[in-house]
């Protein structure tokens, strides 16, 4: 079993002081990373957030979670990432994404395509990015993406590539990122409707049991060098595990209070039944990386104290 690491979801800041503080908490906790999203929405850009950070800190690795794929060539990206590799002594860890939010599409007036399209993007977009970031001149014809002749400068210092993360709960992405990238992370939640409607079945046990089979099946004899991961999209700590899962019933529905109790996507619980519970997903499931969000930073640190490397 892979050892646990735990990062952490940072938007936003209202300076540099703030924003530096922020990233230097995030490493004295214990955290192995900070991540910063990709929306455009009120919180900072994306690139240099996550070069900042790292100018922070010694030894927190930085990274997007998750990078818009429609919303850069990805010629483009490989160079921003192999820059940031560079200058950032080779911290890095390269989260993309298909993207979700027709709000945003529509604001920048980009095509929303359907989901199937926007994978396909991304699915033409990783070879292109893997390519260029270990050092090859790629050529590539596709459906949406054409590059001839094109190397970049600098390389990146981990080789051949930093890390690369794909995220999300469909079954076509997860299918790519089991073929594709180092680390799967499972969201839990399909957004449909442009990004409006949270569809959260995939939180159910038998879910997320068949998303782990569809990555097993995909990545085939690289299974085993995957690194599975969650989103931890809350934290509480109590104990009246119960009752703390009934309050969150009341907001999704779609779930019942023991379906939340057994998700790999919420903690509830004390320190101790938090780390047994993260102990279970590993075994079960092979998750060793969680992700969780600001709000939560300081309420996971003694779980991420007691876990961490181990």
């Amino acid at each position: 079993m892979k050892p646990f690491r735990f990062g952490i979801n940072i938007r936003d800041a209202q300076s540099r002081a703030e924003w530096q503080d922020k990233a230097r908490k995030v490493e004295a906790l214990g955290y192995s990373v900070l991540l910063v999203p990709d929306h455009l929405a009120a919180m900072l850009a994306t690139i240099p957030a996550v070069m900042s950070a790292a100018d922070a800190t010694t030894r927190l690795r930085v990274g997007t979670n998750v990078v818009n794929n429609d919303l850069r060539h990805p010629v483009l990206l490989a160079r921003e990432a192999a820059t940031m590799d560079l200058l950032t002594d080779g911290r890095l860890e390269l989260g993309l994404g298909a993207g979700y939010m027709r709000v945003e599409y529509d604001q920048v007036g980009l095509r929303f395509d359907r989901g199937g399209i926007r994978v396909e993007r991304l699915a033409e977009s990783v070879p292109i990015i893997k390519g260029l970031l270990s050092g090859a001149e790629v050529n590539f014809a596709g459906q949406h993406y054409r590059v001839t002749g094109h190397k970049i400068h600098p390389l990146p210092v981990q080789r051949p590539h930093p890390p690369i993360i794909i995220g999300g709960n469909g079954l076509r992405l997860l299918t790519l990122a089991a073929s594709e990238a180092d680390t799967v992370n499972l969201t839990g939640i399909t957004f449909t409707r442009g990004g409006t409607s949270p569809d959260m079945s995939g939180w159910k046990i038998a879910g997320v049991d068949e998303r782990l089979r569809v990555v097993r099946d995909a990545a085939g004899q690289r299974f085993s060098r995957l690194e599975l991961s969650a989103q931890i999209q809350r934290v509480i700590v109590t104990e009246h595990r119960r009752e703390a899962a009934a309050e969150l019933h009341k907001n999704w529905q779609q779930l019942s209070v023991e379906e939340i109790l057994e998700a790999p996507y919420v903690l509830i619980g004390t320190v101790d039944e938090m780390v047994e519970a993260l102990h279970a997903r590993r075994e079960r499931w092979g998750l060793s990386y969680f992700v969780t969000f600001e709000p939560y930073m300081e309420i996971l640190a003694p779980v991420v104290a007691r876990l961490t490397g181990k």
